[in-house]
């Protein structure tokens, strides 16, 4: 059957001489991977058509869906958002791949999950419209969240009571746990406070510099990999963190 969906494309590798195969995050079937015949050709009809599949692309397309099968295909596709600066501006681009390699590495079965593909369409939306500071802010909300859409909500907030936030467990408690993987003082303070943000527009209020917001991608990035099975070391993070300002 033919579906429509919206679709975030997170890699795309060449197939054959004119095709690619791309996995894409779709509203309706979650993880998928498609062949895409033809987009590489140097015809009329195809030319430029290949640039689509760029990572963090968001299409409109039309699918054929089949349960039974690992490729799928796809029939139409066209632009569901144009960038104005994503694709173009060093920094947001940076932000961009990193977002979607956080995608790769925490989902690993294609299963819908409309929250979850909300969650990666909007902050994609905000890194391109959204102020620098903003967007600067943007990794360390999303890592953030992005486990909380996965079940794993940090349970608590931080207080006198209650000053450090246990990753292994996954919650904030009173005293240091005999395990590493724990923060404390203002990490622990910036992590509740991340949490509790409602609209994008909030992260402009929050002041983090370039080792703070270091220190909290490095900590979520462990919260993960301890909660997420063969979810792997992040590739992106270290470039990421070299370009978030001061």
């Amino acid at each position: 059957m033919i579906h429509a969906t919206k679709g975030i494309v997170l890699k795309t590798v060449k197939y054959g001489d004119t095709s690619i195969i791309t996995t894409v995050y779709t509203e309706l079937f979650g993880l998928q991977t498609y062949i895409v015949k033809g987009v590489r050709q140097s015809s009329k009809t195809s030319a430029g058509k290949a640039s689509f599949f760029q990572p963090a692309a968001i299409l409109d397309m039309e699918v054929y869906h089949n349960e039974l099968k690992n490729l799928q295909f796809i029939k139409e596709f066209q632009w569901s958002i144009l960038y104005e600066k994503v694709l173009f501006d060093v920094v947001r681009n940076t932000i961009a791949q990193f977002v979607i390699e956080l995608v790769l590495h925490s989902l690993k079965q294609p299963e819908a999950n409309p929250e979850m593909f909300y969650l990666i369409e909007d902050t994609l939306k905000q890194l391109d419209r959204g102020s620098d500071t903003l967007a600067a802010n943007l990794p360390v909300y999303f890592a953030l969240h992005l486990g909380s859409e996965l079940g794993f909500r940090f349970n608590g907030i931080y207080s006198n009571q209650t000053p450090i936030l246990d990753l292994q467990e996954g919650m904030y408690i009173s005293e240091k746990p005999l395990h590493p993987y724990f923060l404390e003082d203002e990490l622990a303070k910036y992590t509740s406070q991340l949490s509790e943000i409602d609209f994008y527009n909030d992260l402009e209020t929050i002041a983090l510099n370039r080792n703070i917001r270091r220190k909290l991608l490095e900590a979520y990035q462990t919260y993960l990999k301890l909660h997420i099975p063969d979810f792997g070391e992040l590739k992106s993070l270290e470039i990421l963190t070299e370009i978030l300002g001061n």
